[in-house]
């Protein structure tokens, strides 16, 4: 597989880092910017905006996370995907603040058509 294969939009569920692990639904869309770099931006719920930036090896890719909460202060993290195959990544991620007992999940399945996959 190569970094362009990854380039494309998916549907998203995931639990959150916490001891409930409650559990979120949204889209990731994946582009590169001119070194080759993954850009990412998810949107979670239908409401919280996040980008990142990345790299990817040997079908792992790695992005470092930011986004503006509530409190409109920044939060980072990283996310792990490990590329099944282009049109599914299986993930964790962690962030800066989050509770370090736990770690968040995150299941990606590329959107083949126009239609959400999970509406």
């Amino acid at each position: 597989m190569t970094i362009e294969d990854l380039v494309g939009t998916y549907n998203i569920i995931g639990s959150n880092q916490d001891e409930e692990g409650e559990a979120y639904k949204g889209t990731l869309t994946l582009s590169l910017d001119m070194n080759y770099r993954i850009k990412a931006k998810w949107l979670i719920n239908d409401t919280y905006e996040q980008t990142g930036s990345g790299f990817f090896q040997d079908n792992i890719l790695v992005i470092n996370f930011r986004y503006k909460g509530d409190d409109h202060n920044t939060y980072k993290g990283v996310v792990v995907y490990r590329c099944i195959n282009k049109n599914l990544l299986d993930g964790f991620w962690s962030e800066k603040h989050g509770n370090p007992l736990y770690l968040g999940e995150e299941q990606c399945f590329r959107v083949t058509d126009s239609k959400k996959l999970l509406d």
